[in-house]
């Protein structure tokens, strides 16, 4: 009851915070040179898809249905049949192209997936010409226009997001932004130049972390905490995926996109494609457990100040525990979701559910599923553990320097204190040592030995032990994240 839950955690100490600045900026100078070498230098090869279709924007006037005709006989000797429906004409005013303006009639789109349309509907033209007649054309109706809806969902997506997030909103609507870019710039270029899928992935994901991470939670020990946690998961999900792949012998050629893309890009290399598929998958969950795991930690220890490093990472890896258990759930559902069709051949398949199982095209699911489940797992004690070094480091440094400032002030504080002992408890420590390059000296020792471990770093010394938390600079938004 005698813990101030409103009040913020001290700013990080500069020894701490140089421990963290030559761990991080290293790993993001190296992804940034490896980004820079591996970036693609062209378009990689042509590929002949032939002309495009002339495609144009239209609005149904007029829509006319009527009985379909009989079909011949069949070549089995059925008798005559009836067409699939439904059969008509469509009236359409074309918006764009050389038949801006006109009225044309198209057939009643037909077939499996074929769109159903209706009076004043906003759809898509195709131009067809007749290869033996090329001034003889046709128009088909290819699909309904979706860009205005989608505009619009976009619109409240971001306003929703902004009303919540506030600031933290924005920054997380950048941070958006910014994997598109990396995406569409780096990562998918690069795999479509016949670079090698993994690396690219690899390095693709330790930037979009980066600027993600930084850009949308802040610059703070708590965001570096949680950047190290997923830089070292998303490298254990790339070994074990590696492992997993090679064991299972998958080949990449399970799905009918992955078959295709090969027919038209034969040069790209789909067993690292679907290994690639996995990190980034993996990459967003990573993101949330480690994020929530450095939080955890940070939140529990301005909760309660007494508790040691140990007892920080027990009670933060029980948080962790049941974010697992619900996150493993997501994974699934989310693999299974985008393998509905899939899912739904398998229950029309004849043959034994274990040779089902062992198909590739359903064993690189489970993989997929197992792999980032892992990773995931092992995000947890690996964050959990580094916040819980770096926030007791911090704890004790700052709780130290501010022990000795006090010592250092004599009688003049009004409590006539006595000179500060040494942390190993022998001798006090002369008043001169906490002024100008001394002080510098002593807080950057202190942290770095709390860093290190001892006894000092399982919580404050018994003399000095505070009955509230240090006050520090306070939040924008009144979190407990620790200011860099």
């Amino acid at each position: 009851m005698g813990t101030d839950h409103n009040r913020p955690a001290p700013p990080t100490p500069p020894g701490v915070r140089r421990v963290l600045v030559a761990t991080v900026v290293p790993l993001f100078v190296i992804t940034v040179i490896a980004a820079v070498v591996l970036w693609p230098r062209d378009g990689g090869p042509e590929v002949d898809g032939g002309s495009p279709v002339p495609r144009y924007h239209g609005t149904v006037t007029r829509v006319v249905t009527e009985e379909c005709p009989p079909q011949p006989e069949t070549p089995e000797g059925g008798g005559p049949g009836v067409a699939d429906g439904p059969c008509g004409t469509v009236t359409v005013r074309v918006e764009q192209g050389p038949d801006a303006g006109r009225q044309v009639e198209t057939p009643v789109p037909t077939g499996p997936g074929a769109p159903t349309v209706a009076v004043d509907d906003r759809i898509v033209l195709v131009k067809l010409t007749d290869p033996a007649d090329p001034t003889a054309s046709a128009y088909n109706i290819a699909e309904h226009q979706r860009g205005a809806p989608l505009i619009w969902l976009a619109v409240v997506f971001a306003l929703a997001i902004v009303a919540f997030g506030r600031w933290r909103g924005v920054a997380a609507l950048a941070g958006l932004a910014a994997t598109f870019a990396i995406l569409l710039t780096f990562v998918l270029p690069g795999i479509g130049a016949g670079g090698s899928p993994l690396p690219i992935a690899v390095v693709g994901s330790a930037l979009i972390m980066f600027v993600v991470l930084y850009l949308t939670h802040g610059v703070t020990a708590q965001t570096s905490v949680a950047v190290l946690g997923t830089l070292g998961s998303l490298v254990l999900t790339g070994l074990l995926g590696t492992l997993a792949t090679a064991a299972t012998h998958l080949t990449g050629y399970g799905s009918e996109d992955a078959t295709t893309l090969s027919m038209f890009r034969g040069d790209v290399d789909l067993h690292g494609l679907l290994l690639a598929g996995i990190i980034i998958g993996s990459l967003g969950v990573l993101d949330d457990v480690t994020v929530t795991q450095a939080a955890t930690v940070t939140e529990l220890a301005h909760a309660n100040p007494g508790l040691s490093r140990l007892q920080l990472y027990r009670a933060a890896t029980r948080v962790g525990r049941a974010h697992i258990a619900s996150t493993v759930n997501t994974i699934v559902l989310a693999y299974a979701g985008a393998s509905l069709p899939l899912l739904l051949l398998l229950t029309a398949d004849s043959r034994p559910v274990t040779e089902i199982l062992t198909s590739e095209f359903l064993a690189q699911e489970i993989v997929r599923s197992a792999v980032a489940t892992l990773g995931l797992i092992a995000a947890v004690p690996l964050t959990t553990g580094l916040a819980a070094v770096v926030t007791a480091a911090g704890r004790t440094a700052a709780g130290r320097t501010a022990a000795g400032r006090t010592a250092a002030a004599g009688p003049t504080a009004g409590h006539g204190a006595a000179p500060r002992t040494s942390p190993a408890g022998g001798g006090d420590v002369p008043a001169a040592r906490t002024h100008g390059g001394g002080r510098r000296t002593a807080d950057r020792d202190l942290a770095l030995e709390a860093l290190g471990g001892g006894r000092a770093a399982e919580g404050f010394p018994d003399d000095h032990a505070p009955t509230h938390p240090p006050a520090g600079r306070p939040h924008r938004e009144g979190g407990t994240e620790t200011a860099w």
